[in-house]
């Protein structure tokens, strides 16, 4: 896995500061001591030292890299309330509302991220999606050059049976059900983006459909070429093909035949889908019957790199999400 060991070395060339806040749980102490111990990333673990220390020893692992953080009695509590109170009492937020919601080990991790004293956020493998990703928009904020939040998954074909091999960016795969075509540009240069921090090379990217240059004619086809007109105008030099059908977007013989003017010829390794529908069911199929690894959902169009976890994640997938946070926050998002 080529593409993933580029971002573990990535990420142990320029050790960030990264912030977990699910202690716990058994698997992400033990991707905590390992990046740590393995100079992946200076780890934080929000929650009760008592607890996770007697998780750890239960597990035997050492914690000894580890900074652990208590938010109840930790000295950065009353300020991160008082930023928090400024932040969100336009909402309706009292400052004594403040105080307790910091103690939430996911608010109090986003809070380190916000305020510089975390690069990057791991949550998830005990928190929802929902609660990640809310918690996430509302205290470490949207990145002002885009306007959503959407997700990506860092897919590899890695096998001996993959005809086409390394990394690729597939988006949204988890967040936004059914974009507008100003949306859907916005998740696609936000993949771009993604491509281009996490697989070192230059985004290629493909607009999917069930047409190919205007094949066919119905308003979801119109979408993806208004979406795709979008990102050319905001991005003249971004390689992009839309509306294109997926074997057309990434096997250069049919887009030879059936792409007018492509500028992508068939090498896509940016995959953008019409709707969660396509997302969510090309990237399953692409792990479960194509034999792919798929690493997330991971976010973008934050402010800063805060990154979700599936509740059925392994300890080496909290690992690797540790790194593609590590490498984001390296780029400065």
């Amino acid at each position: 896995m080529k593409a993933l060991h580029r971002i573990i070395a990535q990420a142990r060339a320029v050790p960030k500061n990264i912030v977990l806040c699910e202690g716990d749980d058994a698997r992400v102490l033990q991707a905590a001591a390992r990046a740590a111990s393995e100079g992946l990333a200076h780890i934080t673990l929000v929650g009760k030292p008592a607890a996770i220390l007697a998780l750890a020893r239960e597990h035997a692992l050492d914690l000894d890299a580890v900074r652990l953080v208590d938010p109840a009695t930790s000295e950065e509590s009353e300020h991160y309330a008082q930023q928090l109170f400024v932040l969100r009492q336009a909402k309706g937020m009292t400052v004594e509302q403040a105080r307790i919601a910091v103690q939430d080990t996911l608010c109090y991790a986003n809070l380190m991220v916000r305020l510089g004293d975390a690069d990057g956020c791991v949550a998830g493998a005990v928190h929802t999606t929902a609660d990640v990703v809310r918690s996430a928009i509302q205290i470490i904020g949207v990145d002002p050059a885009f306007k959503l939040v959407s997700s990506f998954f860092l897919m590899m074909l890695c096998e001996p049976f993959h005809s086409l091999k390394g990394g690729f960016i597939f988006s949204d795969c988890a967040l936004v059900v059914d974009p507008k075509a100003e949306e859907l540009a916005d998740i696609a240069m936000a993949a771009a983006d993604s491509a281009q921090a996490l697989l070192m090379e230059e985004p290629r990217v493909a607009m999917l459909s069930f047409s190919t240059s205007g094949s066919a004619h119905h308003a979801a086809v119109d979408k993806v070429h208004a979406a795709t007109d979008k990102v050319k105008a905001q991005r003249p030099l971004l390689a992009i093909d839309g509306d294109v059908q997926l074997d057309a977007a990434i096997v250069a013989e049919i887009s030879q035949r059936k792409v007018k003017d492509s500028v992508v010829n068939g090498r896509a390794n940016v995959l953008v889908f019409p709707n969660l529908d396509a997302g969510n069911i090309g990237y399953k199929l692409a792990e479960r019957m194509g034999g792919a690894v798929a690493i997330g959902p991971l976010l973008q169009g934050l402010n800063k790199p805060a990154n979700d976890l599936s509740r059925g994640c392994s300890a080496d997938d909290v690992y690797n999400v540790i790194a593609v946070t590590a490498v984001q926050a390296q780029g400065g998002r």
